[in-house]
């Protein structure tokens, strides 16, 4: 029997802190039965300098992130995608590309942390907000019996989870 692996595709205009840390966390917290992507309408060519350090600081993976276009992904050789979730209220609202294979959509908005201003620490801390949140909404993706439950009942699964209520003091 071979084990299906999920690929997911979290959106944002830019590509260079909330996608990249959803990219990531599921990367880690999928253990292989999941496969994260991330991608921009309008990318700004390079990951957030926070984003990563603070991926680092908690031990999640950074190999191979970079800023990139939803065109490398709608791409005929782009991957065939399961999941495809806008985590920026901008992308949400933009055409998206024609994702092959009618993945699930949804829309994960969380306020963006490099849009931030402030001291370096009140930044950092908008970021390891945007984590915890997007964070706690993966885990609540990761727990779906996705083999068992039907299209709607997930649809409607995956709009409740975007709609988790976005707390800074969520635990990690």
């Amino acid at each position: 029997m071979v084990d299906t692996v999920y690929n997911v595709l979290f959106l944002c205009t830019g590509n260079s802190a909330r996608s990249i840390l959803a990219e990531s966390i599921i990367n880690k917290l999928g253990n292989g039965k999941f496969r994260g992507f991330s991608a921009g309408s309008h990318p700004r060519g390079q990951v957030h300098p926070i984003a990563l350090a603070l991926l680092r600081q908690l031990d999640f993976p950074t190999d191979g992130l970079r800023s990139k276009s939803w065109d490398e992904i709608a791409a005929p050789n782009g991957p065939h995608l399961d999941f495809v979730f806008t985590v920026c209220d901008n992308a949400a609202g933009e055409a998206c590309p024609y994702w092959p294979g009618q993945p699930m959509t949804a829309h994960w908005g969380i306020p963006d942390p490099a849009a931030g201003e402030g001291t370096v620490i009140e930044k950092s801390l908008a970021f390891r907000d945007a984590f915890r949140s997007m964070e706690t909404r993966i885990k609540l993706f990761l727990s779906l019996p996705l083999a068992s439950i039907d299209r709607m009942r997930l649809q409607e699964r995956l709009d409740a989870i975007g709609q988790t209520p976005i707390r800074a003091d969520d635990a990690h």
